[in-house]
């Protein structure tokens, strides 16, 4: 009887959006907690962020190696196996007594987001309604970061209010994965199959020809933005609980929720029907945004972080939005997966690298001159992208 009830199209497509922002709100669920851990295990910020970069690691490899799986093997199994992952990865912070545990259990997080991110992404793309073709690209740019801003949030408020602050939030987590587990087989997996997924395991990034070309020239966007992301979720909290000269958890999740969350906000509000003038007028809100961020951190004003950081957010959300619904309507739906990986392959590398590279300069100067020289690659790098996409547009735009 079980196997014959199907879930509607709809139902399915947002049943699955919510298991997408749920992956994202485990993803970031740690990060409030890192203080708690420093303060118990004495590690150094090198650490947290090698803990944070373990985690990003592992997701990479695992888009890389297994990115184009669903679309040989089906959506649902791909899912499964990822969920299973993360319900291991819940139960390892359960028992995490030492720094080495953390690793583990950020590692097999990794593996189980990694697992999920491009098949989830594509299954979502399958079943979006016929009536509403650019619904799938907005949930798939908006579900990832509203999970983040709310797990920073969700697990802010455990830590700050809850009782055992270090394994309610992943024994929650642990609940709400098995959930989506028994829900799975009523979710209808649209996917034609082909031959070949032992082969699709070569590490590769797998992008349609058609589209290429602007794959290349969206990638400095999608690096600008989620290198902001990654100082974020790193060291995020510990920047803001000191210019606050505060203890409280929920303030250090609170700058982690002003940048999400207006991401979050602002990618579904703005839906322009050309996506280059939207990157490029999102990017310059973005550099003014981080700017007031460097600005803030320099004179000790905790408002104007969270406003910087608010600004920035809403410059954040609707490029990146605009870059996803540019590119996956270029992706037959046998190739969808593919795509979707390699997007998210280089949003990882942007989340990962330059953070991992700030947690070691943070070992040799202190938080705000990193932050400082952070926020300056952020800048420029988003400011080229404007001036890169202007120029493309001006060229390709026909004579008068």
């Amino acid at each position: 009887m079980m196997a014959r009830l199907k879930l509607s199209r709809a139902a399915s497509f947002w049943l699955l959006a919510t298991v997408l922002a749920f992956l994202l709100f485990a993803a970031s669920a740690p990060s409030p907690l890192y203080v708690v851990y420093q303060a118990r295990w004495h590690f150094s910020s090198l650490i947290l962020t090698a803990i944070f970069g373990v985690y990003v690691l592992a997701l990479l490899a695992t888009l890389l190696i297994t990115g184009r799986l669903s679309d040989h093997l089906g959506r649902r199994p791909v899912v499964l196996l990822a969920l299973v992952v993360q319900i291991a990865s819940m139960g390892a912070f359960i028992a995490a007594r030492d720094v080495g545990m953390l690793f583990a259990a950020r590692f097999l997080q990794g593996l189980g987001t990694g697992l999920a991110t491009g098949a989830l992404s594509a299954w979502l793309l399958d079943l979006q309604p016929p009536d509403h073709p650019g619904l799938g690209s907005l949930v798939v740019s908006v579900a990832p970061v509203a999970g983040l801003a709310a797990g920073a949030l969700g697990s802010g408020l455990l830590v700050q209010y809850g009782p055992d602050p270090l394994h309610l939030v992943f024994a929650l987590l642990c609940a709400v994965f098995a959930l989506a587990v028994a829900t799975m087989p009523l979710i209808t997996d649209v996917a034609q199959r082909t031959p070949g997924w032992l082969q699709s395991m070569r590490p590769q990034i797998s992008v349609p020809p058609a589209a290429r070309s602007l794959f290349a020239a969206s990638a400095p966007a999608l690096i600008a933005t989620w290198a902001l992301a990654g100082l974020y979720l790193s060291l995020g909290p510990s920047l803001a609980l000191s210019l606050l000269k505060s203890d409280s958890y929920l303030a250090g999740a609170g700058v982690i929720v002003a940048l999400m969350g207006a991401v979050a906000v602002a990618a579904t509000i703005v839906r322009a029907t050309d996506a280059g003038v939207i990157v490029i007028r999102a990017s310059l809100v973005l550099v003014v945004g981080v700017g007031i961020t460097e600005l803030s951190v320099a004179i000790g004003s905790a408002v104007g972080l969270y406003a910087g950081s608010v600004l920035a957010g809403l410059g954040f959300g609707p490029a990146f939005s605009a870059v996803v619904r540019s590119l996956t309507p270029l992706a037959p739906p046998d190739k969808r997966a593919g795509l979707l990986a390699s997007i998210f392959i280089v949003v990882y590398l942007a989340f990962s690298v330059p953070a991992l590279i700030a947690g070691v300069a943070v070992t040799h100067y202190d938080l705000r001159d990193t932050t400082y020289g952070y926020g300056i690659v952020v800048m420029a790098l988003t400011a080229l992208t404007a001036v890169a996409l202007w120029r493309r547009r001006a060229r390709s735009a026909p004579a008068v």
